[in-house]
């Protein structure tokens, strides 16, 4: 086993129609807004951007992000990374389930990421910082949720478009 390799997938059930939550996901930059783990988006150019990220743990990843594929037909929006995570990560949308009760379009959003750390101390402590690295991907990934969930409810109740 290659405990430096990650694959996560998270799924998201969202209070938005796919293309109002694909209007979110593809301006990267404002992501600090609305998920607190991500502390800093710095566009280079069109396609690409650094980014730094930090959940409970006491330091920060930080990463370049080239756009490998930008499909709002099929609603997907997929990266490729380097620096101190080394792979690519995917947003797909899908249409959700109706709300029960509440009504209105909902969008299933699969996050995906396959990536090597690179970072040194990530490497160093790999085997039994494994589930430590997992976990803190967890709070990341549901503070993402939760933040993103109550971005589109606060637009959706306000009329805005997303």
């Amino acid at each position: 086993m290659d405990w430096c390799h990650y694959r996560f997938r998270s799924v998201w059930e969202l209070p938005a129609p796919p293309d109002a939550v694909y209007a979110v996901l593809e301006l990267p930059d404002r992501y600090p807004r609305w998920w607190p783990q991500v502390r800093e988006v710095v566009p280079l150019d069109e396609e690409s951007g650094t980014a730094r990220f930090r959940s409970f743990l006491p330091y920060e990843l930080r990463v370049t992000l080239r756009a490998a594929r930008r499909d709002p037909v099929a609603r997907i929006l997929e990266v490729t990374m380097t620096g101190d995570l080394e792979g690519w990560a995917r947003w797909t949308l899908a249409d959700g389930a109706l709300g029960a009760g509440r009504g209105g379009a909902r969008t299933r959003a699969v996050y995906e990421q396959e990536v090597d750390a690179r970072r040194p101390l990530m490497r160093r402590f790999a085997a039994l910082g494994r589930p430590v690295f997992i976990a803190n991907h967890a709070v990341m990934m549901r503070a993402g949720r939760r933040g993103l969930a109550a971005l589109l409810t606060a637009r959706g109740a306000a009329g805005n478009a997303v």
